[in-house]
């Protein structure tokens, strides 16, 4: 089947390698008639798409004034004669507004997917535009059930569904065997590496931390991006490399599962994003800035149960509670199992995957 006739279209941005699961897990249930269009990169350069993923066709993104708005190439036939097309929830993308405008002059179903606010919350002026966007459209999915209620009260005369932002699949991915409670020692960071996900933050709060922590304490900072080199030179100059590693990025589901198998507490030293449900999904509760505007899948996380807040940008209030979790060790272990079951309930590839075969199939 060309390009041009397929019937499932999703248009994104980027097809990243967190979302290749799910991409694959369309491709096999959906088969020819499915395809993902993406660009090379993202608005933010370190978000790239995984050419390898399942059903994936190349197209241009063309990004303008300094990347703020984006307009993309080669997917115009195939994405105009869809039989139902899901475009991302951005006004910054040019080409989305066209495709939403000429598909509902010609009655085909266009559905947007995203994120309900913008990253800089309610009060982006922004957002009037998400909201005509989705006005246009034929259906909203966002990331989460809190997200798909309150749209609902919000605007109670268009169609919305909720997609749980997963990364695993159930039924091919187990958790290793609980390691014993001596053995799970180290924190660890999962994300990109860039500014406003402040790992400098973290490193220097684990850095001053360390007299007050046992020696087999380590930390792990696991991802790519501008501030890895800073990281780098920083453990350096305070001899800091024998307990603080940075391997870089890392997708590999048995890789990052051994990771957070030694892992006591993961941390999110600036907004939470979906690190939150990967590092539940393995059981690891997660020490979290308070003050953010923090990703939808935040809503998982319940404090005592699997998480706990740190006083945002304050470097001495989580050094202390870095050195508090291990005052109630036996607390977070035993309850690993609970904190690991809970997330997978709610969050699989399954559940997130059947919100776009629900939306693509009512059309077929």
């Amino acid at each position: 089947m060309t390009d041009k006739n397929k019937k499932y279209i999703i248009l994104q941005t980027v097809a990243p390698d967190y979302r290749s699961k799910l991409y694959n897990f369309l491709s096999n249930h959906l088969g020819q008639k499915f395809s993902i269009f993406a660009g090379l990169e993202y608005f933010q350069k370190t978000i790239k798409t995984d050419e390898n993923t399942a059903g994936y066709v190349k197209i241009v993104n063309f990004y303008l004034f300094k990347r703020a708005i984006l307009f993309q190439f080669g997917m115009w036939r195939a994405a105009i004669g869809a039989k139902v097309l899901i475009v991302e929830l951005n006004p910054r993308i040019i080409s989305n507004w066209i495709l939403l405008i000429f598909r509902k002059i010609i009655r085909k179903k266009t559905i947007v997917w995203g994120h309900l606010w913008s990253r800089k919350g309610k009060t982006s002026p922004t957002n009037i535009l998400r909201k005509i966007m989705r006005l246009i459209s034929d259906k909203t999915i966002v990331y989460t059930l809190s997200q798909m209620r309150e749209l609902e009260l919000a605007e109670p005369s268009i169609s919305v569904d909720y997609a749980p932002n997963a990364i695993y699949q159930k039924d091919e991915t187990t958790s290793p065997p609980l390691r014993p409670e001596s053995e799970i020692n180290n924190l660890i960071y999962v994300g990109r590496l860039v500014p406003s996900k402040k790992p400098m933050l973290l490193l220097k709060a684990f850095h001053n931390s360390i007299m007050e922590l046992a020696p087999e304490v380590k930390l792990y900072i696991i991802g790519e991006g501008p501030e890895k080199q800073k990281i780098q030179d920083y453990c350096k100059t305070h001899q800091l490399l024998d307990r603080v590693y940075t391997p870089g990025h890392l997708n590999d589901y048995n890789t990052l599962s051994e990771f957070y198998s030694s892992s006591f507490f993961s941390i999110s030293p600036g907004y939470v994003g979906l690190s939150i449900t990967q590092s539940l999904w393995f059981g690891v509760p997660m020490l979290i800035s308070k003050h953010e505007n923090h990703s939808p899948e935040i809503e998982l996380a319940k404090e005592e149960f699997n998480a706990l807040y740190f006083d945002s940008d304050n470097e001495r209030d989580l050094k202390e509670k870095i050195i508090s979790i291990f005052n109630n060790r036996s607390k977070w272990y035993n309850r690993r199992d609970q904190i690991s079951q809970n997330c997978r309930e709610r969050y699989s590839i399954e559940a997130m995957a059947g919100a776009f075969i629900k939306a693509f199939q009512n059309n077929a």
